[in-house]
């Protein structure tokens, strides 16, 4: 007997929901970034065990709606969650459970969807603080599991996958074996010149970039032409992005380029380009022409 079936992660933001979705996949297929709110879109990834494949959606990090990129972010975890066979909150265990975490775990635990909540950063927690936050989340009614885990480790993830397997359902494989996420490798791309842009870039530009794929081409040769344009809202993040005789945009092209190639498995001309696209966080149709398709979540 075949089982299958889709699982949603959630949680608040930067408490390790992309890092546990590489890590359950065995591969990277989501951005991973010290800051909050760094998954934008749903990302689809597969994790394939003996006998099941499980289809996991890592949503945005649950937050207020400040503008339309926010509005599609948790547009996109409300979509998410629609239609799963089973529903993992994620929490940090360096940080206290605070009321809107138990706010939404009694809401997601009283629906009839198997529902178990994940405490992350074993290897970082203070191990009493973990202790404690079991303690309080022991007696809600509709939670199937609690379990500690490192994300960032890989501590303590055969229990969870076990569990994850035990809450499938028979039924069909829904992507090919080989197959870790439905995403184009041009969304990859982007999404690995992002994390490259956010990295470098720190805290000196908050939340308005993005990054669209112009051209991805092969050459007879075997060797990709890719050229990206990096999205900013104000002229003064131009600069800094660029920086001083090129040198941000080098560093941010040289470190993507190494990512890329692995990913395509084969070498590329990587072309970056910074373009102004003023308040386009609130623009439908620039959202649009960014990926960001409030209509088709």
């Amino acid at each position: 007997m075949f089982k299958s079936g889709f699982v949603a992660i959630i949680g608040k933001a930067n408490v390790g929901k992309s890092t546990l979705l590489n890590a359950l996949v065995g591969e990277r297929v989501a951005i991973v970034s010290w800051r909050p709110q760094t998954t934008r879109n749903k990302i689809l990834g597969i994790m394939n065990g003996d006998g099941y494949q499980a289809v996991f959606i890592d949503t945005p990090g649950i937050h207020q709606v400040k503008n339309q990129l926010s509005n599609f972010m948790m547009k996109s975890v409300k979509t998410a969650l629609e239609g799963v066979d089973m529903v993992m909150y994620l929490i940090d265990g360096e940080k206290r459970i605070d009321d809107k975490d138990m706010e939404y775990i009694r809401q997601y635990a009283s629906a009839e969807t198997p529902f178990i909540v994940i405490i992350n950063k074993l290897d970082v927690a203070d191990r009493e603080k973990v202790l404690g936050m079991i303690d309080s989340l022991k007696d809600i009614e509709g939670i199937d599991a609690i379990i500690p885990i490192s994300a960032m480790k890989g501590k303590n993830l055969e229990p969870l996958k076990e569990r994850i397997e035990a809450n499938l359902n028979e039924g069909k494989q829904y992507f090919p074996e080989d197959m870790i996420t439905d995403k184009s490798l041009r969304f990859m791309v982007s999404e690995i010149i992002r994390e490259k842009a956010m990295k470098y870039l720190g805290d000196e530009i908050p939340y308005g970039v993005a990054v669209c794929i112009n051209k991805f081409k092969e050459r007879d040769n075997g060797l990709v032409d890719i050229d990206a344009d990096i999205v900013c809202e104000k002229q003064s993040h131009k600069a800094m992005i660029i920086g001083k005789g090129g040198s941000m945009l080098k560093n941010i092209g040289s470190t993507a380029r190494g990512d890329i190639e692995r990913l395509i498995d084969a070498k590329c001309f990587l072309t970056l380009y910074v373009r102004v696209k003023e308040s386009w966080r609130d623009s439908d149709f620039v959202m649009n022409e960014m990926g960001y398709d409030l209509k088709n979540i």
